[in-house]
Parts: C-alpha cells; structure tokens; sequence
C-alpha cells in the first residue's frame, strides 16, 4: 500500500498507521461520533490496523481522521471520518476527503460505499449519492453492539 503524507500550511496528512494517535481516534469515536458510541479501544485498534486509515494534525495533535476498508480492486467502504469540532469550518474535511478519493491504491473502483446523516453536501461534491435501488440493499446492523 502506497504510503502518503502531504504537509500544507500548519497541518499534515498521513497515511502512516504508526502515527495515528489510536486514543485520540478512540475518544471522538467513543464520545462524539454518534454511530460509534462506546465502542471498546481495542475494537478502534484492530479498525486500524485492517483498513487504510488517513489522519489529519495540526502540528502533533491529530484533529481528523478518515478510514477506508476496501480490497483495492472493485469496492471501497468509507467510515469513521471527523474533524475535531473547534477545527471545522476551515476547509480541512475537504481537503481530507481529497486526499482519500485521490489514494493511489483507491482508484478505478467499481463501488464506493458511505454511511452518514450528516455533511452530505461535501460527500455530493466527490459523487456520493443516495441509493438508485434501495430495494436490493441488505444489511446486518447491531446499534447496540457496543453498550454495556
């Protein structure tokens, strides 16, 4: 997997799994994210290190995060992607969601997948739409699974 890291201005984004600050993923995901909730460190952990993960510092402080799981030939998942609230509205998510969609190692897929209630006007901007057929759509979904 091809490793990136892109520095502009104070802020820096790498694809370096040794440098993702896994209690700081740990804590928004836990606390903040809403769709994680609760979720066990060492659940984050192993998310980490199965996926193709892209943090977001400022200076040292990991302030975003985006995760993909894919198998790099037809179909990507996009998840677990935030920017720490007191450094939204500066142009970061986009620049995160950038630096996702242009992975070398992500290109010419047959299928990119997201869940989200919220941003959908920046998912729109890189061609994520709403199910065309709803109806051939299936899941197993556990809300609960990480309460205690």
């Amino acid at each position: 997997m091809e490793l990136v890291e892109i520095n502009f201005g104070e802020y820096f984004i790498t694809t370096d799994k040794s440098k993702m600050d896994i209690i700081a993923i740990h804590d928004f995901l836990s606390k903040y994210s809403g769709w994680s909730n609760h979720i066990p460190i060492e659940k984050v952990k192993k998310s980490v290190e199965n996926s193709l993960n892209f943090g977001l510092f400022f200076e040292d402080k990991q302030i975003g995060f985006a995760r993909v799981i894919s198998d790099f030939s037809t179909i990507a998942y996009l998840g677990d992607i935030y920017i720490l609230e007191n450094y939204r509205g500066r142009g970061l998510s986009k620049k995160l969601m950038d630096e996702v969609m242009k992975h070398p190692d992500l290109q010419g897929l047959r299928r990119w997948v997201l869940l989200t209630s919220t941003a959908r006007w920046l998912y729109e901007k890189y061609n994520f739409r709403s199910l065309p057929k709803p109806e051939i759509y299936m899941e197993i979904f556990n809300p609960d699974i990480y309460k205690f």
